[in-house]
């Protein structure tokens, strides 16, 4: 039977590769240049389709109006959990590409939608378009990035998505104001899936060599935990079942990640379904909604920019905790203030505490799971992470139905707190000395 290391060797490509960001850097910025394409896709709906929801459809319940969501979280869950397994399996640019080709009809079918169904069936789409696509480039740029700069290399990747959410959010925002909902605002979806499939195919370099480079000189931060011992040399990786257990309650540091991204997107799930019907009821138009939709993720992408290289310096269980006790507060600052000012500054603090979380959340699991089932590790914490959308769009749609929208902003704002706590109780350091800066 061929032993682990010798399928290692095998995953490697005949031309030499190395790791860092120095040495992978043409590959690398193509992907953070697609990675701004896939997010600009989730960008597209941010601003138009709660008010969608509401104005053309007159879904007059908040939970009704968010359906849109808790279908697109789902969906985004499990197959992020796919995508890691099956890029472990037979390569990440395959599935790259069959993200983007599933993502083609979903800004047609918003566009052409007789019906809120048909809304729904597109965001099942862009689901699995997100879990397919985004997972699989954060895949590729760890593998590409080597040990050593892996916050570093979270923070471009979701700087360049989150940059890209906003700006998308902002766009389909004056382009609203001025033409109407749809189907203008949608038209701006087919440039991003035509130019994302088509770098993807030309251009894209597989990178299962650089995590079996990885594995081989036993760089991967996991190969000394004595929690993940079978990550040993020549031993098997372990099955599916035990990833998934370790990675959502057996080990510390795992579990505690994928516990706080499941609140953390379930901050953005409220962002991203509520914030709009909620200004819209305070009197704001769509142009001003959709500054404040652009704010928040624009000011999340850029301080990643600091946050996730940060993480490689000072470690990264203590920006985990402070960055959820921020959101937090800037949740509770939101539902107890009124106007675009007060608002303009609640949404930028959501978007550093945002920041200081989100790329140090994946450099938690890269640090611990071994290269090579780190695709699988990753995919079940952004199963974890992404159900958040969906339970975020359920609890904020109930309790703003029972209890008004300010009540759900401030329940999930206690639930945020409550996490960085435990963040800051039960994570370990997973920073290896040798690993930092």
């Amino acid at each position: 039977m061929p032993s682990k290391r010798d399928a290692e060797r095998a995953a490697r490509p005949s031309t030499p590769v190395e790791l860092g960001l120095r040495a992978n850097w043409q590959q690398f910025s193509l992907l953070v240049l697609i990675n701004a394409f896939v997010g600009a896709m989730v960008g597209l709906e941010r601003t138009v389709l709660p008010l969608l929801a509401e104005q053309e459809f007159g879904l007059a319940s908040t939970t009704a109006a968010l359906s849109f969501l808790v279908s697109f979280g789902l969906v985004k869950a499990a197959t992020n959990f796919f995508a890691g397994r099956l890029g472990d399996l037979y390569g990440r640019k395959p599935i790259l590409i069959l993200g983007w080709c599933v993502g083609i009809p979903v800004p047609l079918m918003i566009m052409w939608a007789p019906s809120w169904s048909w809304v729904v069936a597109a965001n099942v789409l862009l689901g699995i378009n997100q879990g397919l696509a985004w997972s699989t480039t954060v895949i590729m740029k760890i593998d590409l990035a080597g040990p050593k700069q892996r916050g570093l290399a979270m923070g471009l990747n979701e700087f360049a998505g989150y940059a890209a959410v906003a700006l998308s959010a902002l766009g389909t925002g004056y382009i609203a104001g001025a033409y109407g909902l749809r189907p203008e605002p949608f038209y701006l979806g087919l440039g991003f899936v035509a130019l994302g499939l088509a770098l993807s195919v030309a251009f894209v370099k597989e990178t299962r060599g650089h995590a079996a480079l990885e594995a081989e000189s036993a760089h991967g931060g996991a190969g000394s935990d004595s929690a993940l011992a079978s990550t040993a040399p020549d031993s098997p990786p372990p099955n599916t079942r035990e990833i998934f257990s370790l990675v959502s309650w057996r080990h510390p540091a795992l579990s505690s990640a994928s516990h706080a991204g499941l609140v953390n997107n379930m901050n953005d799930g409220l962002a991203w379904g509520l914030f709009p019907l909620f200004f819209a009821a305070s009197g704001l138009g769509i142009t001003s909604i959709g500054v404040l939709t652009f704010v928040y993720p624009f000011t999340w992408g850029i301080v990643q920019l600091a946050t996730g290289a940060w993480s490689d310096k000072v470690g990264r269980k203590w920006l985990i905790a402070g960055g959820m006790l921020t959101q937090a507060m800037a949740l509770a600052v939101l539902a107890m203030t009124d106007g675009f000012g007060p608002w303009v500054g609640a949404s930028m603090l959501l978007g550093v505490g945002t920041a200081m979380v989100y790329p140090t959340l994946l450099a938690v699991i890269a640090d611990v799971a071994h290269p090579s089932w780190r695709g699988s590790a990753v995919g079940v914490y952004r199963l974890w992470r992404d159900s958040g959308y969906a339970v975020g769009a359920l609890l904020a749609g109930v309790l703003a139905d029972l209890y008004g929208m300010r009540a759900a902003i401030m329940a999930v704002a206690v639930l945020t707190g409550l996490s960085g706590l435990d963040v800051a109780r039960r994570m370990p350091e997973t920073l290896q000395r040798g690993d930092g800066g």
